[in-house]
C-alpha cells in the first residue's frame, strides 16, 4: 500500500481489552479498639464456646448435646427427641426467621456484626493475621515485597495457624453429630468413620474458605440476608449512620485549630473509618447494602473524636428519622412502639409459648394403630369374630417403658398378643406389636364399629403412670 493510500485510509481506533471480571483487591483492615470492639470480642468469646465446649459435656451418662442422625436421635441435655417431634424443628423454623425479622427491624444487622458465624470466623482469621504478620500497614507492605525466606516464614506459620483452627473447627462441627469423646481419639487411631471424616473436613475446609479466602466477599455477594433486608428497614431502624448535618463539609485541620475559622465539620476526613472496616465501604457515602453493622467505624471515629476534643458520636448508631430531628436518639418507645415491630414480635411469641408448651406437655411414648389388611375378618378358636392389627409404638425417652393395654367399645371385647404382665419397650426405639381384637358375633354386625385403645406405660422400676388413648375401628361381619 502507497504512502498516499495509507494517508487517506480513516483513522482506527486503538483495540481495547475489556474484562468481564475485576478481581477483587485485598482488604486488610485496621484492628479498631473501643467499646463496641470490646463487645465483638464478647460476642466472638461467647458463641464459640457454646461451639468449642458444649459438645464435650456429659449428661446423665451421654453427651449433653448431641444430635445423632444415623439414629434418628437429638438430645439436648435433658431433652430427648425422635422422629415423632419433627413438629418442632418446624417450630424452631419459625422462630428463628420470625425472629430474624423483628430483630433485623428493630437493630438492622447486629446479628451479622456480632454473632453470625462468617463474621465471627472472618474476626478470629483477622486476629491471627494481626498476631503473626502485624496491623494493617505491615501487611500491605509484606503484601508489596517480592517473596524472600522472611516472607515465606512469615506466611508459613499463618498457615499453619488458620489449618489449625479450621481443622479443629471441622472436627468439632463433626462433634455435634457424633459422640466427640469417642471421635477425637478415633481420629489419631485412623479408626473415626468415614462420614464423620467427611464432615470434620468439609467444614473445616469451608470454614477456610469463606473465613479466611473470601472474607467480606462472602457478605457481599453471597450472603442473601443483605439482599433482602431492604425490605425490614425503615427509617425507625437502628443502623450505623454518618451525621453528614455535623460532618461536613470534610476536611484536615491543625489540632487546636477553631471550627469557626476552618468553617469545616467535624469530619477531618482521616479515613480511619473506611480502614477499620472489613468490607471496605465507607460509611460517609450513607447506607449500604454491604455494612454488617459491627461498628468497627464507630470506634475508629470516636477515637479521632476524642483526639479532637470533639463530642462523640459523628458515626454512630442512629435511625433516620433521628438524623431528621424527628426525635432524640435514645427515645427508645418511638422504634419500638411500631406496627411491623408489634407484628413479628405478636407471631415470635406465640411460636415460642406454642414450642415451650409443646415441649412440656409432649408424651416421650407414642401408639399407632394400623388396620392389618392383609388378615381379613376371622373367627377365633372361641367363635368370636376377630380383627387384626399392628401397635407401631415410639419410645422416645432414654429409659425401658412397660406398655399395658386395653380395648373397650363393646360389652364384650377382648385384646390379645400383648404380655399381661406389660411389653417392655427399649429406649430410642420403635417396634412394632402385632395384636388381636375379638368380640362376640352376635356385637358386630355388618359395617364399621368404634373401638377404643386404652394403654398405660411407665418407666421400668417407677410406679409413675401414664395414659395414652387412641381411636380405630373393629369390622364386623
Amino acid at each position: 500500500m502507497s504512502s498516499e493510500q495509507k494517508d487517506k485510509t480513516p483513522n482506527r481506533p486503538k483495540e481495547q481489552v475489556i474484562q468481564l471480571y475485576q478481581g477483587s483487591k485485598r482488604i486488610h483492615p485496621k484492628l479498631a479498639k473501643g467499646r463496641y470492639t470490646n463487645l465483638r470480642i464478647l460476642a466472638v468469646l461467647v458463641t464459640q464456646f457454646v461451639f468449642y465446649v458444649i459438645p464435650w459435656f456429659n449428661w446423665s451418662g451421654r453427651q449433653a448435646v448431641l444430635f445423632d442422625i444415623p439414629e434418628r436421635h437429638f438430645y439436648i441435655f435433658g431433652l430427648s427427641l425422635g422422629l415423632g417431634d419433627l413438629i418442632y424443628l418446624a417450630l424452631l423454623l419459625i422462630i428463628s426467621a420470625f425472629g430474624l425479622f423483628w430483630w433485623t427491624t428493630i437493630a438492622g444487622r447486629l446479628w451479622c456484626g456480632y454473632s453470625c458465624p462468617q463474621t465471627v470466623y472472618t474476626e478470629i482469621m483477622l486476629w491471627i493475621d494481626h498476631f503473626v504478620e502485624g496491623d494493617r500497614n505491615k501487611r500491605l507492605k509484606l503484601d508489596k515485597e517480592p517473596w524472600n525466606f522472611r516472607k515465606i516464614r512469615i506466611k508459613l506459620t499463618k498457615y499453619l495457624l488458620i489449618f489449625a483452627v479450621c481443622a479443629w473447627t471441622g472436627i468439632t462441627f463433626a462433634g455435634w453429630f457424633t459422640p466427640i469423646r469417642e471421635f477425637v481419639p478415633a481420629i489419631f487411631t485412623l479408626q473415626a468413620g468415614g462420614g464423620s471424616l467427611f464432615a470434620a473436613a468439609f467444614y473445616g475446609f469451608m470454614t477456610w474458605l469463606m473465613a479466611h479466602q473470601m472474607r467480606e466477599q462472602v457478605c457481599k455477594y453471597m450472603c442473601p440476608y443483605a439482599r433482602f433486608q431492604s425490605a425490614m428497614f425503615d427509617k425507625d431502624t437502628l443502623i450505623i449512620s454518618y451525621d453528614e448535618e455535623r460532618g461536613e463539609p470534610r476536611g484536615a485541620r491543625k489540632k487546636n485549630a477553631s471550627k469557626e475559622d476552618t468553617q469545616l465539620g467535624d469530619c477531618i476526613n482521616c479515613t480511619m473509618c473506611v480502614q477499620v472496616c472489613p468490607v471496605g465501604i465507607d460509611i460517609r457515602d450513607g447506607l449500604q447494602y454491604q455494612c454488617i453493622g459491627c461498628a468497627a467505624c464507630i470506634d475508629a471515629c470516636d477515637e479521632i473524636m476524642d483526639k479532637m476534643n470533639y463530642p462523640r458520636g459523628l458515626i454512630r448508631y442512629t435511625t433516620e428519622s433521628a438524623l431528621k430531628h424527628e426525635y432524640a436518639d435514645k427515645d427508645i418507645k418511638k422504634r419500638l412502639l411500631r406496627p411491623r415491630v408489634l407484628g413479628y414480635g405478636a407471631v415470635l411469641f406465640v411460636a415460642v409459648i406454642a414450642m415451650i408448651a409443646g415441649i412440656a406437655t409432649r408424651e416421650t411414648m407414642s401408639v399407632d394403630i394400623i388396620k392389618d389388611r392383609g388378615v381379613m375378618l376371622r373367627e377365633n378358636s372361641n367363635g368370636w369374630l376377630e380383627n387384626a392389627y399392628n401397635l407401631r409404638i415410639i419410645n422416645d425417652s432414654e429409659k425401658e417403658q412397660v406398655l399395658t393395654a386395653k380395648v373397650s367399645g363393646f360389652d364384650e371385647i377382648a385384646l390379645t398378643g400383648l404380655l399381661s404382665d406389660g411389653l417392655k419397650v427399649p429406649p430410642k426405639e420403635t417396634i412394632t406389636v402385632p395384636v388381636q381384637v375379638s368380640t362376640i358375633p352376635e356385637y358386630a354386625d355388618k359395617g364399621s364399629h368404634p373401638i377404643m385403645f386404652e394403654f398405660t406405660y411407665r418407666e421400668s422400676g417407677s410406679e409413675e403412670v401414664n395414659t395414652i388413648t387412641e381411636k380405630s375401628s373393629f369390622i364386623g361381619e
